[in-house]
C-alpha cells in the first residue's frame, strides 16, 4: 500500500514455451527463473498481494514454494500462444473484484525478467504514484545503444548496404546520436482503473521507468540464461563499474 492506495502484483506464467521449453521454471544461478521474480516482489513494501498467473500445474508448485499466492489455474482459452497479456491482467482483476477486493494499482512483472530488483519495484510505484496527475502508467525502458538506427544499415536491390535513416554514410560518436529507448519488458504499472478501460499500458499518459542494459536481459532463448547467470555472478563488479553512468 502506498498513501492509502493499495497494489496488486501479478505474475504471468504460461507452461506452453517453445522457444524454451519450461523456460520459467528452468534453473538460473541456483533457484527456477520464475523465483527471481517472486522474491523480488515478496520484499516490495508497497505490494499488498502478489499471485501468479499459470495454466501449468508444475509452475504453480514452484511458485508455491516460494510462497506465492497461486489462487487459480488460468482458463486455457487465456493461455495460449496469442493470448493477450491483458487478458491475463484483466482476469486475475475480476478474480478479486468477485471476492469484493479491489485495488488501486496494477503491478506486472514477467518472470523472463530475473535481473528487475525490488528497488526498481518500489521506485517505480513511488515515481507513478507521486506523479499521477501526469500519468496513468509507467514501464520499463531501456537505451538504445549498439542497435541505435544511426548505425543500422539496409541492403537494397543491388545487394549493396545503405544507411538506414538515409542519406551517406557518416560515422557517429554514441554521444553525439539522439537517445532512444526500447520497451525492456521488466515492469509495468498502472492505475487499475485506467488499465481496465484502456486494456493496455501504453498510451498517452504513460511515463518511463528507465532500467541500465544489464538489468534488462530478458530470457527468450538458452543464451539469455547464459549471458543473465553472468551478470549475476558478476554483480557486485557490475554495480561498482555502471554506478556513476
Amino acid at each position: 500500500m502506498i498513501d492509502g492506495k493499495t497494489v496488486l502484483s501479478v505474475i504471468p506464467a504460461r507452461g506452453g514455451s517453445k522457444g524454451l521449453p519450461k523456460k520459467n521454471i528452468l534453473p538460473l544461478a541456483g533457484k527456477p527463473l520464475i523465483g527471481w521474480s517472486i522474491e523480488a516482489a515478496k520484499k516490495s513494501k508497497y505490494i499488498d498481494k502478489l499471485i501468479v498467473s499459470t495454466d501449468d500445474v508444475e509452475i504453480a508448485n514452484v511458485a508455491k514454494s516460494y510462497d506465492c499466492e497461486v489462487p487459480f489455474l488460468r482458463p486455457n482459452d487465456f493461455a495460449l500462444d496469442d493470448s493477450p497479456s491483458s487478458e491475463v491482467i484483466i482476469h486475475s482483476i475480476d478474480f478479486f473484484e468477485k471476492m469484493g477486493l479491489i485495488f488501486d494499482y496494477i503491478v506486472l512483472l514477467e518472470p523472463t525478467s530475473p535481473l528487475r530488483e525490488t528497488s526498481d519495484i518500489d521506485k517505480a510505484i513511488e515515481i507513478l504514484h507521486s506523479n499521477i496527475d501526469l500519468a496513468d502508467s509507467i514501464v520499463g525502458v531501456s537505451k538504445v545503444e549498439a542497435t541505435h538506427p544511426a548505425f543500422d544499415l539496409r541492403i537494397n536491390d543491388k545487394g549493396l548496404i545503405e544507411p538506414y535513416l538515409g542519406g551517406s554514410f557518416s560515422l557517429f560518436r554514441r554521444q553525439e546520436i539522439e537517445s532512444l529507448y526500447y520497451f525492456e519488458g521488466s515492469l509495468y504499472i498502472s492505475d487499475t482503473q485506467v488499465y481496465l478501460k484502456e486494456k493496455n499500458f501504453y498510451h498517452d499518459r504513460t511515463m518511463p521507468f528507465i532500467l541500465p542494459r544489464w538489468k534488462a536481459i530478458e530470457i527468450d532463448e538458452y543464451i539469455d540464461m547464459i549471458v543473465a547467470e553472468a551478470i549475476i555472478n558478476n554483480l557486485d563488479e557490475i554495480r561498482n563499474r555502471t554506478k556513476n553512468v
